[in-house]
């Protein structure tokens, strides 16, 4: 959520319409990803799964490259493809792994509320490199902090196939990675094709993953593997892809203060979707400090968006 050359709305009326609609992408496909999550890591080891999946993903989108600009889609420097790597090990890598991780204790429609402070945490991480949000946005992060305690102290969701007290805490720290992938994407030099951007981060991110399971010792017995599993993660591979990639183009095309409204609408959806696919059943006090935190979000970003248009860049200004 910085002021820098992303936070100003795309040029043209028909970018700007491929921007909203690849934000359209990221908030109905993010919003099913965590009951895919749930439904693969039933029976798939999570660490392996998760690096196949983004191997997986990152192959396609290379081969999407291939067709439709050629070789030459995937020019950039030194300094780009880093970025690009750095992405790929906080998003795919820590955000979503820890996530995947998490999942085997977490109900999916808990584990997506608590990552909507990620909006929170990018105003902490603005405010530890010199920038000053203004009052309101601060505001909203204390509201939001409120909210995450309610949920953190609400207990398990009921229906969740696993529980463990370290679960929340974990995603609370994948959403740390997630926010710093987000800050590092809108403020480093990126490659020019947001589709080889996507690639690179989730071929890197899946090999790190990978190498973690191994690590780890997780087993692997594709036998085991159940079809509920298989489809989830099929889910994760094909429309991972696409949403990973539409988030790419719409954080350089819009502001980044208006992507990050997928914050608050993701978690809507999924838990829809839990309490309807996975039998997931919330009780009062968790719907109350999920709505906090929807609402804390909420502030944050329109505060941040009034900001950015305030201080908007006039075009053609040195930066």
């Amino acid at each position: 959520m910085s002021n820098t050359a992303i936070d100003r709305p795309a040029a043209g009326t028909h970018a700007g319409w491929l921007a909203w609609t690849a934000l359209g992408v990221v908030y109905v496909v993010w919003g099913s990803t965590y009951l895919a999550i749930r439904f693969s890591v039933e029976t798939m080891p999570p660490l392996l799964s998760a690096g196949a999946r983004f191997l997986a993903s990152g192959l396609l989108l290379c081969l999407a490259v291939l067709v439709f600009a050629g070789p030459g889609g995937f020019r950039m420097t030194w300094p780009q493809f880093g970025t690009a790597a750095l992405v790929g090990l906080l998003l795919p890598g820590w955000g979503n792994g820890l996530v995947v991780v998490a999942e085997q204790h977490v109900a999916s429609g808990l584990a997506a509320l608590l990552i909507a402070c990620i909006p929170l945490y990018v105003v902490v991480l603005r405010r530890l490199i010199g920038q000053r949000p203004p009052p309101v946005t601060l505001a909203g992060v204390l509201i939001g902090v409120v909210g995450l305690a309610v949920l953190l102290l609400g207990g398990p969701v009921a229906g969740a196939h696993g529980s463990a007290w370290w679960g929340p805490w974990l995603v609370l720290v994948a959403a740390a990675g997630w926010a710093s992938g987000t800050v590092a994407g809108s403020r480093l030099p990126v490659p020019p094709n947001p589709v080889t951007f996507s690639a690179v981060g989730m071929l890197v991110g899946g090999a790190a993953l990978t190498a973690g399971g191994f690590a780890a010792g997780e087993p692997l017995d594709l036998g085991a593997v159940s079809t509920g599993s298989w489809l989830g993660w099929v889910y994760l591979v094909l429309f991972g892809a696409l949403a990973f990639s539409a988030y790419v183009y719409a954080l350089g095309r819009l502001p980044v203060s208006t992507v990050a409204t997928y914050a608050y609408v993701n978690p809507v959806i999924a838990v829809v979707l839990g309490v309807l696919l996975a039998d997931e059943r919330f009780g009062p006090v968790q719907l109350a400090g999920g709505l906090v935190v929807v609402c804390a979000v909420v502030l944050v970003v329109r505060a941040e968006s009034r900001a950015a248009r305030d201080t908007a860049v006039p075009e053609g200004t040195p930066r």
